[in-house]
């Protein structure tokens, strides 16, 4: 960020230590593995462990994606506003109540209801979950948010931001590997017991209970590494903008002869439209392909349940491998060719899976193939992002937060729609199963993909440029209905392109 010239030369300020920047990136380890363990399993343990019905299963992670979409834009602007709680910074009192309220609502969720018999209506289960849910939910917004908002209030210097966030990725990737890996245990060591049987079912509740008490208790440590490692600076209050998941940490100041968008400006702009569809587009195949993989291995394949670990596994890993790969593959065939590289590869597993029915060891290939394609595109959608906003950098947060709640919903109706069309309704796996989620899959990379195309197709054809509509810097010209200096693409002015 461009700092204001200060009449008197400044101290740069010290680095932050290695000490204080690996007790900051601990703050998300929590995040990031129930995460894992929310997209990757929640079904397949609403379904087979529990015999949830399908309908119940996706209406109550629908109810989970609008809590989190909901939540995410209110408690980035609370959070800004709010004082703290007493002489502890207000970030880090917003992080420790997120903590706290995921700490007390996850092991819930993949526990059996502690009030319910045999004979209890599915119904009375679904509103036990429910509220265990939502404040799930609403404390991992509130660590998000917070988590990511201390960046720019411990280090100054671009350099330092883009480090810090490195430190922030490299415990995602910790806490990915660690879920999926204490899952391969856990089933691993069932298997190995002579009463347990290959596929999973009810007996496996203890596997998922223990698994989430794991995970919940490992991130009650990292959590406390973060308070007790990171010192929050004094912060004038009301003083700055709260940066959302993916706000660019390197800003620029856009020039005072250049109106500034604001979030009503960018309603007008086609641009917006086009990249919000790609995005959405692109998390849909991401995470709809998560969310079923385990289904699809369990009831299509019907291959070991030890397989819902592994599988993952390499998806992940194979993803955060190709990920280095995209700075000068970007450089080189630039963002849509890069892009269109990715879906290539999601429609490859896709016809893979459509041609083979039956998969033993192949599925690793198709695992490889899936999470680098997803990586890709994911990757990808987010410079596009980038690249929309550019320098209208105080209006980032609006269109994050924007694309951010289209995915949610997206995501959350997409499932509860695969639920519904589910051809047993009244019991938990029939004949038509292993059809069902073969064509599931088929449908969540291939089909989704197809669209993803058309929508790239679009931003070929008619570039990105984004159209100023005589959006003024207030207090700089007046108030007045439009500014000098005002620019159009239109007119040969300046404009932000994307290809």
């Amino acid at each position: 960020m461009a700092e204001r010239a200060l009449p008197l030369p400044v101290r740069a300020a010290e680095a932050l230590p290695l000490r204080a920047r690996l007790s900051f990136a601990a703050g998300h380890f929590q995040n990031d593995a129930c995460a894992a363990l929310w997209f990757t399993y929640l079904l397949l343990f609403l379904h087979s462990a529990l015999g949830f019905g399908h309908r119940a299963a996706g209406a109550l992670l629908l109810a989970g994606q609008l809590a989190d979409g909901l939540c995410t834009p209110l408690l980035g602007y609370e959070t800004d506003r709010s004082a703290g709680c007493g002489r502890y910074g207000r970030r880090k009192s917003w992080h420790l109540a997120g903590t706290t309220c995921v700490l007390v609502s996850f092991p819930f969720i993949f526990n059996p209801c502690l009030a319910c018999k045999e004979n209890t209506p599915q119904w009375a289960a679904f509103i036990y979950y429910l509220p265990f849910i939502i404040i799930f939910q609403f404390g991992w917004a509130a660590t998000q948010v917070s988590h990511l908002s201390l960046i720019p209030e411990l280090v100054t210097s671009d350099h330092e931001k883009v480090e810090l966030t490195a430190f922030r990725y490299a415990f995602t990737v910790m806490a990915n590997i660690t879920v999926y890996g204490l899952a391969w245990l856990l089933l691993n060591f069932q298997v190995d017991q002579p009463e347990r049987i290959e596929h999973l079912g009810p007996q496996d509740v203890p596997v998922f209970r223990n698994l989430s008490l794991i995970v919940v208790g490992l991130g009650t440590v990292f959590s406390l590494i973060f308070h007790l490692g990171t010192k929050e600076k004094p912060y004038p209050w009301g003083s700055s903008a709260q940066p959302e998941e993916s706000t660019p940490l390197l800003q620029k100041e856009p020039s005072a002869l250049r109106p500034l968008l604001i979030w009503r400006d960018w309603l007008w702009e086609p641009a917006f439209y086009q990249v919000a569809v790609l995005y959405m587009s692109t998390r849909l195949i991401v995470n709809l392909s998560q969310a079923y993989i385990a289904m699809y291995l369990t009831n299509s394949l019907m291959l070991p349940k030890k397989y819902i670990a592994t599988i993952p596994l390499v998806m992940y890993v194979s993803g955060f491998l190709s990920s280095f790969l995209m700075k000068p593959v970007n450089k080189w065939l630039g963002r849509n060719l890069t892009y269109f590289v990715g879906i290539l590869v999601i429609l490859t597993f896709a016809s893979w899976v459509t041609l083979v029915k039956k998969m033993g060891a192949e599925i690793y290939g198709a695992a490889v193939l899936l999470g680098a394609g997803s990586a890709t595109i994911l990757v990808t959608s987010l410079s596009m992002t980038a690249d929309l906003i550019g320098t209208n950098t105080h209006s980032s947060a609006f269109v994050y937060g924007a694309m951010s709640f289209t995915d949610k919903m997206a995501n959350g109706l997409a499932v509860m729609a695969i639920q519904n069309l589910h051809p047993c309704p009244s019991e938990l796996c029939c004949s038509e199963c292993a059809s069902f989620y073969h064509w599931v899959m088929v449908g969540v990379t291939g089909g989704v993909a197809v669209a993803a195309i058309v929508s790239l197709c679009c931003i070929m054809v008619w570039p990105i440029h984004v159209r100023y509509h005589a959006a003024c810097l207030r207090g700089l010209r007046g108030a007045g209905p439009s500014c000098p200096g005002t620019e159009s693409a239109e007119g040969g002015g300046r404009s932000t392109s994307i290809n």
